[in-house]
Parts: C-alpha cells; structure tokens; sequence
C-alpha cells in the first residue's frame, strides 16, 4: 500500500467512525504497525492544520478522532440552527475539577471536599457526557465512583489527563511559601 493510498484508508475509518479510534484499531485495519500509523496520522493532522481545512484530526489519548474546526463552528451552527454548546455552571465547574483531580472519585467524597449535596451536580455531569461511572469502592454500600470522559477531553483540549495544569498538591509546601513570603514583605517594610 502506498502512503497516499494508506492515508486516505485512514481518513476513511476516521470519518466513517465519528469517534476517536484507537491506533492499535487502526493498525489492524490497516494491517501496519501502530509506531507506522501514529506517525501517518500526525502527519495528516499537520497537513490539515497547515492547510486550513475545516477538518482537523486531534489526539485523545492513545485514539485519533477526525472533527470539524472549531472556528468554523459558527457556520456549522448556522446551518443546522442548533444552539450553542452547553455552559458548565461554577457549581458543575468546581465538581468537574474534583472529579478530575481526585477521581475516581464518589459523591460522597465530592460532597465532603465541597460541604455542599454533589447529586444534581454530578448528575447533570453525567447527563452532558463530561463523566461516567467508573465502578464501585469496596466499601460499605459499594459507593459508585466517578471518573471524566474522552469528551471531557475534547470540551477542554486536553489530549490527556497529564495536560491538566498541575495543582498544589502539598497545602502544607504552601502555606510554608505563603509564610516566607509574609515574612519578607514584613522584612522589607
């Protein structure tokens, strides 16, 4: 198979899919290897962005989906009238990040990080693909714990859950900071 003949089976499976295809999905159709194909496909999301074309070919994780630009999101709406995508609300926000930082995660520990009923919350979540169930904690009741999604992904830009900016983690590092830098500014006075 020649690399334009490989490529455009590529583009095929990714368009006829509408979702993101994993590389070894994609290998095996194609009957390459996948370090081949990943390599076919980066390229082909760089010739579509060099190009300007409507269409992009963005990585989640170890898949690739083929979608439209964002920037022509406006035309696209206008042809179909729909309405624009769905705001996430501060009280769905902050329980996303909690879901995505801690997870997996109940709502019984979302609950204890927010003081507030995490139900409608992660309910709504759930409802906007955002997050899915990612099992049971072995624990008393068997708790439903709750991870993100690829859409979460692809709401945000993230190819991966690494891309989330880093947090402080260790609260006790930054008060020590917060301290250090009181103390300077009290020095400097």
């Amino acid at each position: 198979m020649t690399l334009k003949e490989l490529e455009s089976v590529i583009e095929a499976i990714l368009f006829a899919s509408g979702e993101a295809v994993s590389i070894k999905n994609i290998s095996a159709a194609v009957e390459q290897d996948e370090k081949t194909v990943a390599s076919v496909v980066n390229n082909m999301a760089d010739k579509y962005t060099l190009e300007k074309r409507g269409i992009k070919i963005i990585q989640v994780g170890e898949s690739y989906q083929m979608c439209t630009d964002p920037q022509y999101f406006d035309y696209i709406k206008k042809l179909y009238q729909s309405p624009a995508r769905k705001t996430l609300s501060t009280t769905l926000l902050e329980t996303l990040a909690i879901i995505a930082y801690k997870q997996p995660v109940t709502k019984g520990q979302i609950e204890e990080i927010r003081g507030v009923s995490a139900d409608h919350a992660v309910n709504r979540l759930v409802e906007y693909g955002m997050v899915e169930e990612r099992g049971r904690l072995d624990a008393p009741g068997k708790p439903i714990l709750f991870g993100t999604t690829d859409d979460f992904l692809r709401y945000f830009g993230f190819r991966t859950l690494d891309d989330l900016p880093q947090t402080f983690a260790d609260h006790e590092q930054l008060r020590l900071e917060a301290e250090r830098e009181a103390d300077e500014l009290t020095e400097s006075k």
